[in-house]
């Protein structure tokens, strides 16, 4: 695993556990518990930080240990409230090119019903671009 998975990083703080992970998939699951909104639902921005997660570790899988990569765009629809249990989230790609990358992740309850659906794009450097 990256050390983005390190007790001290977002990923440990919000109990994501990843199940998963290739350049043409990732999976992973998240506690609604710890990270609700005042409300008691689980927070818009749990999901996006789980989305942006999933979309990094595919991109990060697609160019490669002497690659780099940052993400430049992130789109979150959120269809239902969730108030406890586990949220699980796929990630494939939509496109995978040499300088950009665009995954969808989908976010679903227990019983497998939408919870967000997420769109991230990355900007991609490979090899002695990545050092730039």
């Amino acid at each position: 695993m990256p050390g983005d998975l390190e007790p001290e990083q977002l990923t440990h703080r919000l109990g994501i556990e990843v199940k998963e992970w290739s350049a043409e998939r990732v999976v992973a699951t998240m506690p609604v518990a710890g990270n609700r909104q005042p409300f008691g639902l689980l927070h818009g921005g749990a999901s996006a930080a789980l989305a942006e997660t999933l979309g990094s570790l595919a991109a990060a899988a697609y160019v490669g240990s002497d690659g780099m990569l940052v993400g430049v765009e992130l789109n979150c629809t959120h269809h239902r409230a969730v108030r406890e249990g586990l949220v699980t989230g796929v990630c494939e790609p939509l496109h995978q090119g040499n300088q950009i990358a665009t995954y969808q992740v989908t976010i679903t309850n227990d019983s497998g019903r939408p919870v967000c659906t997420a769109r991230l794009t990355c900007l991609l450097r490979r090899g002695a671009a990545a050092q730039r």
